[in-house]
């Protein structure tokens, strides 16, 4: 047990169960009865499988190490290897993956249409993300991070809706575009360090010239894909056209390899560059929490709403990470933990009415919590988890990442805090339209509560909510080492105490 690669497994058993999928296609025709309900059946047991091969990797690792582990090293060709490792932060957001992954596959009941290319598309981009988050070599983890946007931009571009060609094409567009200056950087840093390493280009100290330009670089692709404004317009579009699932996974894992790319590159490759660009970083951060909470408090489509709010608390991650503070880098990764668990649930929730009404429009609903009252707590707990209520997860990580950002500048921490009080302007104003209020709405006269299905997908998710609300330092002490480790490093290239 020891001596398994653990991490290949992990991260290429969905990719076999996507082409287990392929096979039964070719030897069930699509029109074989039962053949939906059986892909359905195969993407979910993989997934499963690979959140419990995960859990068993899981004890393999220790926390309390600093270290990359579960290291893999194989040559490859061209001087790069396929190198694969991870220390706490990796193994978070991979434990955040495989845990939401069959979550979105049983929310997927409502598709109807080619079945089998959408379950084969959320398993392959199920390994590309575990790729991204545990590659230790960077070409690997280009190809890895790149390799992603192709399921999803199909994923919406199919199975979106009325605009989904133009939310496909932007979302591309957006994304690709900020990695090709990527690619350019990661050219020049591999010919000039002689490796493809990612724990040699740590240790490897570049011109401070050099680390403006390729900041710069990194940070074209990153602030695109976490995303920060002012290139966040993408993000609403393709949330309010991709399918709930395409959402979930949009909102609670491909955003967080934005945070992960600045964590992992910008503060330990680039000490210099960071602190110089930490006043631009901090500005652009504030800038963020304000202007989208002010927007997501004037939507009128409940999906578009969550999304603007999503680009919000990203910009707690931010302004938490380029604090330079251990409680800054605490708080971005556990609000990056804990953004995950609550913005999937909440588009989740979005999911169970429109599959119901097929309208996402906020003016449609009110006085459901009289026809739906199972759902109206299920979508309170997370309103109130989203909104930074205190005993839920969405708490802590916000208040570390301020407090980081407070020692660091004090005139930007407290600026931030008005999105502390914007995002019950929003949120609540949100659950009392859709939830309280009377019953006006003929059409909602016969409307269900939540079935067996949607059970099955809230609890885990409510689970998480709390625990991580009463009990963080589960995960505050999981990541503790790692936080050091980056602030630690980060100081001393910069001559800091």
């Amino acid at each position: 047990m020891e001596g398994l690669p653990w991490l290949s497994i992990i991260t290429f058993l969905p990719a076999a169960g996507a082409l287990l999928i392929l096979a039964t296609r070719a030897a069930l025709p699509g029109a074989n009865p039962g053949y939906d309900n059986g892909v359905r059946v195969i993407a979910l047991v993989v997934t499963l499988a690979t959140f419990a091969l995960n859990l068993v990797a899981l004890t393999h690792f220790d926390p309390t190490n600093p270290d990359f582990q579960l290291v893999e090293r194989v040559p490859w060709a061209l001087g790069v290897e396929y190198h694969m490792g991870v220390d706490s932060l990796g193994m978070v957001l991979m434990l955040l993956t495989t845990f939401l992954m069959p979550i979105c596959i049983l929310a997927s009941k409502s598709i109807e249409k080619q079945v089998a290319s959408y379950m084969t598309l959320f398993l392959i981009l199920e390994t590309l993300m575990l790729g991204v988050f545990c590659a230790l070599d960077i070409a690997v983890f280009y190809i890895f991070f790149e390799g992603g946007l192709i399921p999803m931009f199909i994923l919406i571009g199919v199975w979106g809706g009325a605009r989904r060609v133009y939310a496909a094409f932007k979302f591309f567009l957006y994304t690709l575009l900020g990695s090709i200056l990527m690619l350019v950087a990661i050219i020049f840093m591999t010919t000039t360090a002689g490796t493809t390493s990612i724990p040699a280009l740590m240790e490897h100290s570049f011109a401070k010239e050099a680390q403006t330009w390729l900041w710069l670089a990194f940070f074209a692709s990153f602030a695109v894909k976490l995303p920060m404004w002012p290139v966040h317009t993408w993000l609403p579009d393709a949330h309010v056209e991709a399918p709930t699932a395409g959402s979930v996974v949009l909102a609670a894992i491909l955003l967080k390899m934005g945070g992960y790319g600045f964590l992992r590159f910008s503060l330990p490759m680039f000490p210099d560059a960071s602190a110089l660009f930490t006043p631009f970083m901090f500005s652009l951060s504030v800038v963020a929490i304000i202007y989208t909470s002010l927007v997501a408090w004037r939507q009128t489509d409940i999906k578009k709403l969550i999304a603007y709010s999503s680009v919000a608390h990203m910009g707690f991650v931010t302004l938490g990470i380029f604090s330079g503070t251990e409680q800054g880098v605490q708080g971005a990764i556990f609000q990056m933990l804990s953004h995950g668990f609550i913005s999937g649930a909440l588009f989740l929730c979005v999911g169970v009415v429109y599959d119901r009404m097929h309208t996402r429009e906020i003016s449609f609903y009110g006085g459901l919590v009289h026809r739906m009252p199972v759902y109206a707590a299920v979508f309170m707990l997370f309103t109130l988890a989203n909104v930074g209520l205190p005993g839920l997860s969405g708490f802590p990580g916000e208040i570390l990442s301020l407090y980081g950002a407070f020692q660091a500048s004090a005139w930007f921490a407290v600026a931030a805090t008005i999105g502390v009080i914007l995002a019950p302007v929003y949120g609540l104003s949100l659950y009392r339209r859709v939830a309280f209020g009377t019953l006006d709405n003929p059409k909602l006269a016969d409307i269900a509560d939540l079935n067996a299905r949607e059970w099955i997908i809230f609890v885990p998710l409510a689970l998480a909510t709390l625990i991580l609300g009463l009990s963080p330092m589960l995960a505050l002490d999981f990541t503790q080492a790692t936080a050091e480790t980056i602030v630690s490093a980060y100081r001393a290239a910069l001559g800091a105490p």
